[in-house]
């Protein structure tokens, strides 16, 4: 990968600096791009946090959390300070101004600053109306900038999601804000955009005259490992299918932006989004399985159920796989049904998106001719194994006539061999740093996307909202076939002859 530009003087300000999400994503980041040149000379780093720490604390932790980064690594660590404190206290943001001063004096940073939200979700308000109260949102001098980047999940719903961003934009206008959802920064996500925009063959038959369904899938191996008290209060719509899923649906569905920039994608994607059809409570219902993974067998080794892992209630009744079937009411998809799926402790990691289309209108290889043959299929494989395959019908070689589905494959890595794939963090981090909210959600995205899921929220709320267990390592339970079914349909790793994962 061609080094990328370098990013103006900064101070980078991380809230919940010594929690796991800095040391596992953050600071391993900010190693990359010191070592890859697109750090200023002057970046710094000022962590704020709880724990009793000090400036060399901090700094050994951030030399741990990269320990195959270079010499230039351990020279932005040089600059890193720590403020050790409560989030609302005026003792801790006397502290960071200081810092933050001493750090514009010392090292010409501009009075540029972008804080980082890296704490709880329920501490989100909390710092950034500290922000705001202190004075710390206004730029540390004329003609610099204070930006705001805040992790998901953002709100519980869509009440709590508004009630944030007006706190939120009564201290940052909406261009300084930064919602990140990693998703968007791998490199496949936004190869969906090349994929449709750059290639005649496709964008024609990428409408309802050629596609029959669709299907998003979303699937985890592991559990919630050390996570059960969050997953406790998310759960899979919460976690994954508000934000993950949402974005990669409508990169893939939206109509062609006129132009490749943040505002005018980002307003295709809230068009997309708006078209999905917002079902009644009790057709929520219809639409959609929950379930939650029971002790079962995963790459060969026996795990427990969810309800048996730390921090998990005994009776919880929290999904951990969801399937839904969403309508996308607009003139391109209409009657296209869209199928999506996610859950933890399913057979493997995988995330991709299934564009199954029509069969043909008259085949005339009957019998045994084509019994193997499956409609023409195009897979976006996101993650793992990152590419492209396209299924269609070939012959099979010898003297009867048989035709089957075949596939052709185009790996990512393989294809682009000499090039460095960039991480999604370091990604996202510069497009902050240099002000490119591209790959960020904005406001009316994030409301968006929870108004098109409270619908599954409130109807599974009711008693009986139904939660169906499944063994871990099984797709799911075996009623969530039942949404595909009905139409004829069924799940991409059940289609016959579809590669085995």
């Amino acid at each position: 990968m061609a080094p990328r530009s370098e990013a103006p003087p900064l101070v980078l300000v991380i809230f919940g600096a010594s929690g796991d999400l800095t040391s596992r994503k953050i600071l391993p980041a900010l190693a990359t791009l010191a070592d890859t040149g697109q750090l200023n000379e002057g970046f710094s780093v000022i962590g704020v946090a709880r724990t009793p720490w000090s400036d060399e604390d901090f700094r050994n932790v951030a030399i741990r959390a990269a320990p195959q980064a270079g010499p230039r690594w351990r020279r932005v660590v040089e600059r890193f300070r720590y403020v050790a404190g409560e989030y609302a206290a005026t003792e801790t943001f006397d502290a960071l101004k200081a810092l933050l001063d001493d750090t514009d004096r010392r090292f010409g940073t501009g009075g540029n600053r972008i804080y980082y939200l890296a704490t709880v979700p329920d501490a989100f308000a909390t710092i950034v109306e500290a922000l705001a109260k202190e004075g710390c949102n206004v730029p540390g001098s004329q003609g610099a900038f204070a930006r705001v980047v805040i992790e998901k999940p953002f709100g519980r719903d869509l009440a709590s999601a508004q009630a944030l961003d007006r706190t939120i934009h009564a201290a940052f206008d909406e261009d300084k804000v930064f919602r990140i959802d990693h998703y968007m920064g791998k490199e496949t996500v936004q190869n969906v955009l090349a994929l449709r925009f750059a290639n005649a063959i496709f964008e024609p038959i990428w409408n309802r005259r050629y596609v029959e369904q669709v299907q998003i899938t979303v699937a985890e191996s592991i559990g919630v490992e050390h996570r059960g008290g969050f997953y406790e209060t998310a759960g899979a719509l919460r976690d994954i299918v508000q934000n993950h899923v949402m974005q990669v649906l409508s990169l893939t569905m939206m109509e062609p932006p006129t132009h490749m920039d943040a505002e005018h994608i980002r307003d295709e994607k809230v068009k997309l989004l708006k078209a999905i059809a917002i079902p009644s409570p009790d057709e929520a219902v219809d639409r959609s399985v929950r379930g939650q993974y029971t002790a079962g067998v995963v790459d060969g080794q026996p795990v427990v159920g969810y309800r048996q892992e730390e921090g998990v209630a005994p009776d919880s009744t929290t999904e951990t796989y969801v399937a839904l079937r969403l309508a996308v009411e607009n003139w391109r998809w209409a009657g296209v049904p869209v199928y999506v799926r996610t859950g933890k402790r399913l057979p493997a990691r995988v995330t991709e998106v299934v564009l199954q289309f029509h069969r043909v209108p008259f085949l005339a290889f009957e019998g045994l001719m084509s019994r193997e043959l499956q409609p023409n299929t195009l897979v976006l494989r996101i993650q793992p194994n990152e590419g492209i395959e396209l299924h269609f019908g070939a012959k099979v070689p010898g003297e009867a006539f048989r035709v089957q589905s075949v596939s052709m494959h185009f790996d990512y890595g393989e294809a682009f061999s000499g090039e460095q794939f960039a991480d999604a963090y370091p990604r996202l981090l510069h497009d902050a740093m240099v002000g490119d909210t591209t790959l960020f959600i904005r406001t009316d995205e994030v409301e968006q996307a929870w108004r098109i899921v409270s619908p599954y929220l409130e109807a599974w709320a009711e008693p009986g909202g139904g939660l169906h267990p499944y063994p871990a390592g099984t797709w799911g339970p075996r009623i969530a076939n039942l949404l595909l079914e009905r139409s004829g349909n069924a799940w991409w790793d059940r289609v016959p002859g579809a590669t085995e994962r």
